[in-house]
């Protein structure tokens, strides 16, 4: 089996993963830059901050597609080899 497999072969959903892991961090800072103000007791950012922290659950659904998309891909591939 290792024999058919590319090392630097991408997948059907690697793409979307990776794409969801930088969103996540993204999200990741913007959430902590948001909530250092509030815990050092200094003037909070503006809205548009916390709707950036929200990158954070968009970055998961969209690592979330991927691994979905790779998972029906190996499960088509499987369903092909028998």
């Amino acid at each position: 089996m290792r024999d058919k497999t590319q090392t630097n072969s991408a997948g059907p959903g690697d793409r979307l993963i990776r794409a969801g892991a930088l969103v996540f961090f993204a999200g990741a800072v913007a959430t902590l830059v948001t909530v250092i103000p509030l815990l050092l007791g200094t003037t909070p950012f503006p809205t548009y901050m916390y709707l950036l922290s929200m990158l954070m659950a968009v970055g998961f659904l969209i690592a979330t597609a991927g691994v979905l998309r790779s998972v029906a891909a190996g499960r088509r591939q499987a369903r092909a080899g028998r």
